[in-house]
């Protein structure tokens, strides 16, 4: 496998795991935000001097030159799915759907596309439908490396873990063996054996000889989480081993700033992420940061958040339900308010995020129903997270 190839099937597997919700950022049909200062920097457009400019320009040329060709095709809309995820803007998305728009609906079109068409679709959370097209890749190609890996990926955020293991012990044999460990170590930590999961990462990082800068990425930041759930210090030394790699990682920039915000280092959550705002994911964690420190300028983020919910709304947007019952929980109409969006969000994935939450939000609203549905699966998974182990037990005393 080439670098370039691990490369993609690593940004594939993270981005999808723990991170789906961080794709998304202003809309181009967002609300219009009135900013109060003049001189106020709404938003930094990529120059098209950038290599990025003129690699997606020069793609759509060759794409717009043989408009049925599939291979172009899905070498544009690759560069869009990758600009999506640097820049944190799903308008690329939108762009990369477009490019695959003569085989959109064609259930047998060319695998190369079912795949890019399978990331789009779990990118906007139509896991069923992502999972029915990489079905149709593994039947003509069982050992199809990408198909795989994003069927784990979304079968793990789905929470049907006894499937998405299957597909990564699959990966044995097919790809270097980080990437199968992975895979397996994120469905561990989520099902009982969070101990062993941390133990045969570390252990991977360090024997395995085929570890990319993407994978170390990804490898240290799930060692960031498991050990932020299990209340471990060790998570910060993760988390900055990740950093230290180099290169803008969204999904980074977000758990690390939820593991500061657990330990009430707001400062550093701020200046970690005052030039990030225009990710609503990254912009959410800034505002609660400047809340708990009563900035001032926590009105202005507040008021931001508020205009691009509400514009999502406007348009049926479902993708925002995890941020969403977030930020009314704890920036804007409080749990009564939350508690929607958390349940919405919870029905459609269930990783550790989308628990948390959901106890939040019912805790604070008394609602017996959903703390009773959380409780279950909590109990059912064995997921060892101190945090929501730590409500259940307040909310079950409360309730007595």
């Amino acid at each position: 496998m080439s670098v370039q190839t691990s490369d993609g099937l690593a940004r594939a597997l993270r981005r999808c795991v723990g991170m789906l919700a961080l794709l998304i950022a202003v809309s181009a049909t967002a609300a219009p935000f009135v900013p109060r200062d003049e001189a106020q920097v709404l938003e930094r457009l990529p120059s098209r001097s950038t290599p990025q400019y003129r690699e997606l320009k020069s793609l759509r040329m060759a794409a717009a030159q043989a408009p049925d060709d599939a291979t172009r095709a899905a070498a544009l809309a690759t560069a869009y799915i990758r600009a999506s995820r640097l820049e944190g803007d799903p308008r690329f998305l939108g762009y990369a759907q477009a490019a695959l728009a003569p085989w959109w609906s064609d259930p047998a079109a060319p695998t190369k596309v079912l795949v890019l068409r399978a990331t789009i679709l779990q990118s906007n959370h139509q896991f069923d439908a992502a999972v029915a097209d990489l079905d149709r890749v593994s039947q003509r190609e069982p050992r199809n490396l990408q198909a795989t890996l994003t069927r784990a990926t979304v079968l793990t955020v789905q929470g049907k873990y006894e499937r998405a293991r299957l597909d990564c012990e699959r990966l044995f044999g097919i790809a270097p063996e980080i990437y199968p460990t992975i895979c397996l170590a994120a469905i561990d930590s989520m099902t009982g054996n969070a101990a062993g999961a941390y133990q045969s990462l570390q252990h991977a990082l360090l024997t395995s000889t085929r570890v990319d800068a993407e994978a170390r990425v990804w490898a240290e930041t799930l060692l960031g989480e498991i050990a932020h759930r299990r209340n471990d210090p060790a998570a910060e030394q993760h988390f900055r081993a990740a950093l230290d790699v180099g290169g803008r990682d969204l999904y980074l920039l977000g758990a690390y700033a939820d593991w500061l915000l657990d330990r009430r280092r707001a400062a550093e959550v701020i200046e970690m992420l005052q030039n990030e705002t225009r990710v609503d994911a990254l912009l959410l964690r800034l505002a609660l940061a400047q809340r708990a420190l009563e900035r001032p300028e926590a009105d202005a983020s507040i008021e931001t958040l508020r205009a691009r919910f509400d514009a999502s709304h406007a348009r049926g947007d479902t993708v925002h339900q995890r941020e969403n019952a977030r930020f009314e929980l704890f920036l804007g109409g409080g749990a009564a308010a939350a508690l929607p969006y958390a349940i919405a969000d919870w029905q459609v994935q269930r990783e550790a995020a989308d628990l948390r939450i959901l106890v939040e939000a019912a805790a604070a609203a008394h609602a017996s129903d959903a703390l009773a549905t959380a409780r279950q699966w909590f109990d059912a998974s064995r997921l060892e997270y101190r945090a929501v182990a730590r409500l259940l037990e307040d909310s079950g005393r409360s309730a007595q």
